[in-house]
């Protein structure tokens, strides 16, 4: 890319940051809560079987006292199974055996729910839940399995049928340090809510939303080698991790000329996790530059990544984490380390000023590995990081 079109300010922090301890207080307070209540996820779905009246969400087995998972091989390409778990054979696995092996299995983590082609975090939370592999051993596979396939509740909608799959070493094994692929059935330590996919879903950590089935009712065991995921049939790239990006959060519009102004947002940790978020403004009156693209020779600028939150907001009880909870420490109830991988952290930049004009205002990640957002994978069907642009007027 031509040096004229990367051409802009030239940005930087002010040398003494306790000159305007303000900007950073102000930051912190005006932070939205870091954990969503259940009612306020951003909702992404093919179907709301939670709306029904109460004896046909009974009947349909999603409340808690009538839910029953089944555990089966698939008929095209069967895994051997020792004892499969279905409803004809009176051997489905209910939500009172959940509770039995959460006595002694249950595990919690923080995770953020992100569509895998949409530009926002649908909400973070806290997701408690049985590793799903302890439910898998009481089927007994014995040989032939390559995939674990699962779908959730559906009734007389056959376009409502979502499903998602995961290799069968992924179910077992939480290789690189991954919290454990889960039945979740408790966020923010309440109960799931149907409209959030209770009474129980499945939660895939390193994942975007749609591996995190909601009503989950089936889990076919597979032989077969290949994903049948219904995002496949969108051009989807099913086995993605997610990805990490930044947005802005309440950016002005309008800004005084040449002076000082807070910008304000929130980042996704994705596989690699955030190292920083950097900043690029660019003044149009320097030449028209593309609306997207990686921008790696623009002079970008670090901001600040604000620390964990000392209250984590009133989704949660007191506002404290429960204990134990995965990547917390169990005495003080606070991070290991910060950001978490997999969940959503907020940003800081204090602009020196902008003169008079139009200008372009870019933001971007970069992770632990220095790879700069969009890269290292930039395709939008292995999940949504383009560049977020911004247009603000210094008059």
């Amino acid at each position: 890319m031509a040096a004229l079109s990367l051409a802009g300010l030239r940005l930087s922090m002010p040398k003494d940051s306790s000159a305007k301890p303000d900007w950073r207080a102000r930051a912190i307070k005006e932070v939205d809560p870091y954990l969503t209540p259940q009612e306020d996820f951003w909702e992404v779905t093919r179907s709301r079987p939670y709306l029904m009246p109460k004896d046909k969400l009974a009947a349909a087995g999603l409340t808690r006292d009538t839910w029953k998972l089944e555990i089966d091989a698939d008929p095209d390409a069967p895994a051997k199974l020792g004892n499969p778990m279905t409803r004809e054979l009176g051997t489905a696995f209910d939500f009172a055996a959940l509770m039995e092996l959460a006595k002694t299995k249950a595990v919690r983590y923080s995770k953020a729910l992100t569509c895998l082609n949409n530009n926002r975090i649908l909400g973070s939370g806290i997701w408690e839940g049985v590793p799903l592999r302890d439910v898998l051993w009481m089927a007994d596979p014995e040989s032939r399995l390559r995939r674990v396939f699962y779908y959730g509740y559906y009734g007389d909608q056959p376009r409502a049928k979502f499903i998602s799959s995961l290799p069968v070493g992924r179910v077992l094994e939480d290789a690189f340090g991954l919290p454990p692929v889960i039945l979740c059935y408790k966020l923010n330590d309440q109960w799931l809510s149907g409209q959030r996919g209770g009474p129980v879903r499945v939660v895939v950590p390193e994942a975007y939303a749609f591996k995190s089935v909601k009503w989950v009712t089936n889990i076919v065991l597979t032989n077969s080698p290949f994903g049948n995921d219904s995002y496949a049939r969108g051009n989807n790239d099913i086995d993605t991790h997610m990805k990490s990006f930044a947005r802005f959060e309440g950016m002005p519009k309008k800004v005084a000329a040449n002076e000082p102004f807070l910008i304000k947002g929130y980042a996704q940790a994705g596989v690699s996790g955030v190292e920083k978020v950097q900043v690029w403004s660019h003044n149009t009156a320097d030449g028209d530059l593309p609306l997207h693209g990686r921008f790696v020779d623009a002079p970008w600028v670090d901001g600040e990544l604000l620390p964990a939150p000392g209250h984590w907001g009133n989704a949660i009880a007191d506002g404290k984490i429960p204990q134990p909870t995965r990547g917390f420490d169990p005495k003080t109830a606070r991070p290991r380390k910060w950001p978490i991988d997999f969940t959503k952290l907020n940003w800081m930049f204090v602009h020196p000023g902008l003169p008079p004009g139009k200008h372009m205002i870019r933001c971007r990640t970069v992770d632990r590995l220095g790879h700069a957002q969009p890269m290292p994978r930039p395709f939008q069907k292995s999940g949504h990081a383009k560049i977020e642009l911004r247009l603000v007027n210094a008059v």
